[in-house]
């Protein structure tokens, strides 16, 4: 039997195999794979945060500040620094390597099993939103890959609250090359009837006002 750290690197390997390390924009993918595992991201209670500049901050203090807090509490970010571990977190904690590759190789074999050729980080928010529902956290933080609209994470479809922050050039050429189209991406993650956070300052605020 091979042992966990092995796993651990070969579900890294396939993972980031050419076959899924790429970016391809849209639901439907992963829409289609969650649905093999009961949409967990329907059953947990989500904050869904967008921007260019300072969403990976403002998620690790929001989560911190709800650890502090008392609630029990996921948070999915990326990238990560040194292992694949460090994108999905609860309560401060990394998830364990072989919970990871456990997950990992379910995934991915679904994945192939129905034809569906999901990218990494479609895998990786589908393994988010799995840990997240097993282990009943009371609030899960999500940061957005890229964009918003068309971003895996924007499956989620009834967040506690929306937040945006400072918007910029960045990605042109997968967002557009003006501040109104990327503000327009990343105003994907508003849905009806759900609060809003933004600074009255970002560039895009006209964008966001009007979705």
């Amino acid at each position: 039997m091979l042992n966990k750290t092995i796993l651990f690197e070969k579900a890294i390997q396939i993972l980031t195999s050419q076959g899924k390390f790429y970016i391809n924009l849209g639901l439907d993918r992963v829409k289609k794979l969650l649905e093999f595992y009961d949409n967990p991201q329907d059953k947990i209670k989500c904050i869904h945060v967008a921007g260019t500049n300072g969403k990976g901050s403002t998620c690790a203090m929001l989560a911190s500040v709800l650890t502090q807090a008392g609630y029990k509490t996921g948070l999915y970010t990326s990238p990560h620094l040194v292992d694949y571990t460090e994108r999905v977190k609860i309560n401060g904690k990394d998830i364990s390597k072989e919970e990871f590759a456990d997950l990992i190789f379910n995934i991915i074999n679904t994945a192939e099993k129905n034809n569906i050729h999901a990218t990494e980080f479609e895998i990786l928010t589908v393994l988010a939103f799995i840990c997240f529902e097993r282990d009943a956290v009371d609030f899960a933080v999500i940061e957005t890959g890229l964009g918003g609209r068309l971003d895996a994470t924007n499956v989620v479809k009834n967040p506690l609250i929306s937040i945006i922050t400072t918007i910029d050039l960045d990605h042109v050429d997968r967002l557009g090359d003006t501040i109104k189209k990327i503000a327009f991406e990343k105003a994907g993650i508003i849905k009806p009837n759900i609060p809003v956070i933004t600074s009255k300052d970002n560039k895009g605020l006209e964008v966001i006002k009007e979705k």
